[in-house]
């Protein structure tokens, strides 16, 4: 069983950055590739950046391509989101999930929000 939880969250201005973590503890992370995915109010959960388990295969939505940038250490069995020049609109709950074949697992979130 993998238990993720997620930090890094908070409020930000216009333009700033944040660097979200997402710690991983119950297995190793080395098996598992790692997404990032954020909710805002009335909206659906949406992929933001997702990375394979050797960290060699990253994607991301076109809304924050250029913008944020996925990484993992599987040494400390942590992956990273690291977010600049934030908008208005990247206001939401970011959620951790990790996969290997059948098993998925979610953390609780954390509230990202940017506003001046």
């Amino acid at each position: 069983q993998l238990q993720l939880v997620e930090s890094g969250g908070g409020l930000v201005q216009p333009g700033g950055s944040l660097r979200l973590s997402c710690a991983t503890s119950g297995s190793t992370l080395e098996d598992y590739a790692t997404g990032w995915f954020r909710q805002a109010p009335g909206k659906e959960r949406e992929a933001v950046a997702c990375i394979s388990s050797s960290g060699r295969s990253t994607n991301y939505a076109d809304s924050v391509k250029g913008r944020f940038t996925i990484s993992r250490d599987n040494a400390k069995n942590t992956a990273y989101l690291q977010m600049t020049s934030l908008k208005p609109e990247d206001t939401a709950v970011y959620y951790c999930k990790a996969a290997y074949l059948i098993s998925t697992y979610w953390g609780q979130g954390t509230q990202v929000t940017v506003s001046s």
